[in-house]
């Protein structure tokens, strides 16, 4: 296992993170969970206050765990944010409850998804003067956010200077944050990159299509191997159900240096394999034809369609899309047959896609039933 920096917290902490949400089973399947990722070095786990029963599990964990071992790990937390200081005190002080420790050492404002949620962060009476609060009184060491919100917002929540962390959507197949990622280095916020296995392609399960043209690597380890060869990126998260979905991940543990020959390799076909078969109806992903007058999120249905038609990644391009309209300000946007043909975004594409053909066309490749969501 490596260790990197987390930007100005100054913490080092595990290139992988374990993630909390998805090893709710049972308390002992979420203990010998922990135990397993804390015997395989990571020293990283993450959890929320949205996340079920996940914080008072894993507080009964580290108390099972004892004193000595709890010092050499690093908590993170999140909380949604608040209209006001007083609601989100209230929060911290649960999640310390919860988690039965004397101080969280990473809480981020989870959820820093509209323009809305950072005005209430910034306002004078806003939820920032309870973390502050929080942080002065010892009971929060490092304050950041997490956020599915749009580049500009991130940005902006960056410039802030209120933050010591971000965690971020950033993967091999979803590079526009790419901005963020580098602001984030200039500012020395720590980068926590969420879920790359499931957020980022559902690649713990990937099509036949996309494994032929990642050969002679497999889909996961290698989009692993794209982020870590970033050295801007602290740590990925893991989110095994169980100890033994740590295996495959940490095998690239201590993979951080720069692509290989042979990786590149693979990424440039599967560049090659997209633009071949999408030809001239590949969007680029420019977002220039956003807004859109029927607040159809355009990029991300056609990123979606772009990636069902090029690697057959239709289960994960269906996953996603159905959370339009369901999802609220966690993926925002309605889905692609919504478009009225206005013909606004046409002008503004600099490809010249027939943008309405496409929302149709991606409607009928990957619109399905709704999926209950693990947390809310």
């Amino acid at each position: 296992m490596q260790y990197r920096r987390f930007g100005k917290t100054e913490l080092q902490l595990s290139v992988f993170s374990l993630g909390t949400m998805r090893s709710l089973s049972t308390a002992d399947t979420f203990a010998a969970t922990v135990s397993a990722a804390i015997d395989q070095g990571i020293n990283h786990i993450e959890t929320a206050r949205g996340y079920g029963q996940s914080e008072v599990l894993l507080g009964q964990t580290l108390q099972r765990l004892g004193k000595a071992t709890r010092d050499r790990l690093i908590i993170t937390t999140k909380i949604p944010p608040t209209a006001d200081a007083a609601t989100m005190a209230a929060h911290i002080d649960e999640s310390l409850q919860r988690l039965q420790v004397d101080a969280i050492d990473c809480l981020a404002v989870h959820g820093l998804n509209t323009p809305e949620h950072l005005a209430w962060v910034q306002a004078p009476d806003g939820c920032m003067i309870a973390l502050q609060a929080a942080q002065q009184a010892g009971k929060v060491r490092h304050i950041g956010f997490s956020t599915h919100g749009s580049l500009a917002l991130i940005q902006q929540a960056i410039r802030t200077g209120l933050f010591a962390f971000v965690n971020l959507h950033y993967y091999a197949f979803f590079r526009r944050p790419a901005a963020a990622v580098e602001l984030a280095q200039q500012h020395d916020l720590g980068i926590f990159i969420i879920s790359p296995a499931d957020k980022g392609g559902l690649l713990y399960t990937p099509p036949d299509r996309l494994r032929e043209l990642c050969v002679p690597f497999e889909p996961l380890p290698l989009t692993y191997r794209w982020l870590l060869s970033q050295a801007a990126i602290t740590t990925l998260s893991i989110g095994p159900a169980k100890p033994e979905e740590l295996t495959a991940p940490l095998r690239v543990s201590d993979r951080t240096e720069p692509l290989t020959a042979k990786e590149q390799a693979a990424f440039d076909q599967l560049e090659a394999a997209a633009q071949n078969t999408l030809g001239s109806d590949r969007c680029h992903q420019c977002y220039a034809c956003l807004p859109c007058p029927e607040s159809i999120n355009i990029p991300e249905v056609l990123r979606l369609r772009n990636l069902a038609i090029a690697y057959d990644m239709t289960e994960y391009g269906q996953y996603r899309y159905r959370m339009f309209e369901n999802a609220g300000h966690w993926f925002p946007g309605r889905k692609g047959n919504r478009c009225t043909d206005c013909g606004d975004c046409l002008p503004r594409c600099p490809s010249g896609l027939q943008i309405p053909n496409l929302l149709r066309d991606a409607h009928q490749r990957l619109n399905g039933p709704e999926r209950r969501r693990l947390w809310g």
